[in-house]
């Protein structure tokens, strides 16, 4: 269970790091969008490769399917909700997930607290989203722990990667729309602890459970990550750093695909 608590830390640390990154590190949009489409091919590789494929061999083509179908879904619905409370483009590095409402014609104290509430409300979501966003990641690599063939590699290497480029680029944003560097390092840090107890859980709650439920928990944590990157992840990439982000893409996907073959 502590090697669970340690990788998903090292995993979640990521995000810290790609947060430091975005505060203290004049980057530009376009290579933001580079590492973040780079990010995104990882995932990818992890996905296909350290779970679904995993689950398909392990727990069978149901099990399997029903995870990604329920991971998918699941996911959709809590990004959707969170929009709605003003999440929307929490990894944007120009928005920071802030979308305020237009302002009124009173310009009084009504209009200022009204603003003040939907920042509230925004931030909420953003933490919310945050949490949505990194724990079936985190979950996954406590699943890898499973069967005591030690922890998936390319699993870890894969959210250490795409962490990074998912925090720097929110981070950007964050700071940009007004949000002070502790509210922001206090969001990390609360995403950070939040992975690491995710991992814990994946390797604690099926240590003892059958093959089909693992399979079905490893494709709901790989359909809810898909459905993440083309959400969330991929446009931002794509508005930002234009046609150079399929290739990155690729470049990614094949660095996770060769470490994860070569392990």
């Amino acid at each position: 269970m502590l090697e669970a608590a340690f990788w998903g830390f090292v995993g979640g640390a990521a995000l810290l790091l790609g947060a430091l990154l975005g505060l203290y590190l004049k980057v530009g949009l376009r290579v933001i969008g580079l590492v973040m489409a780079f990010g995104a091919g990882v995932l990818i590789s992890a996905v296909a490769f350290e779970l679904t494929e995993e689950a398909f061999h392990s727990g069978g083509s149901t099990a399997a399917a029903l995870g990604l179908a329920a991971g998918s879904i699941t996911f959709f619905a809590g990004d959707w909700l969170i929009d709605r409370q003003g999440g929307h483009r929490r990894k944007s590095p120009v928005h920071g997930g802030v979308r305020l409402p237009e302002p009124a014609a009173d310009t009084g104290s009504g209009g200022a607290k009204a603003a003040s509430g939907a920042a509230a409300t925004s931030g909420m979501a953003l933490v919310l989203g945050a949490l949505l966003d990194g724990i079936p990641e985190s979950a996954a690599i406590g699943i890898s722990l499973l069967g005591g063939g030690g922890v998936g590699v390319a699993m870890v290497a894969a959210v250490f990667l795409s962490n990074i480029p998912e925090s720097m680029s929110a981070t950007t944003g964050l700071k940009a729309s007004g949000r002070s560097t502790g509210w922001i390092l206090g969001l990390w840090a609360l995403v950070v602890a939040a992975s690491t107890l995710s991992s814990v859980a994946g390797y604690a709650l099926l240590g003892g459970a059958s093959e089909e439920t693992v399979a079905f928990i490893q494709t709901f944590a790989a359909g809810a990550i898909l459905t993440m990157l083309a959400d969330t992840m991929m446009p931002e990439a794509v508005e930002h750093a234009g046609r150079m982000v399929g290739l990155l893409t690729v470049l990614g996907f094949a660095v996770a695909f060769f470490l994860s073959a070569s392990a």
